[in-house]
């Protein structure tokens, strides 16, 4: 699944990939140029990536967007 995390302050990309790897170690993260919008590629659930939010140190209610699959299957995945 794909989300968009829409933090106030830009979160600290080494601690939130840390924090998802624990549950998915194939998880992928970018952020946008002001590093207040992350991209989070995992398999984890919407639950499970807000208690490893939490566990990041973000702060706050962080606003996660999930954003529709752009696969197109033709890996076979």
């Amino acid at each position: 699944m794909q989300f968009i995390l829409h933090a106030g302050e830009a979160p600290d990309l080494a601690a939130l990939e840390q924090a998802i790897a624990d549950l998915d170690p194939a998880v992928l993260l970018d952020a946008d140029n002001t590093g207040r919008a992350v991209r989070i590629s995992t398999a984890v659930t919407e639950a499970e990536l807000l208690e490893c939010l939490q566990r990041a140190g973000v702060r706050g209610a962080p606003l996660l967007t999930r954003v529709p699959s752009e696969c197109c299957g033709g890996c076979g995945g």
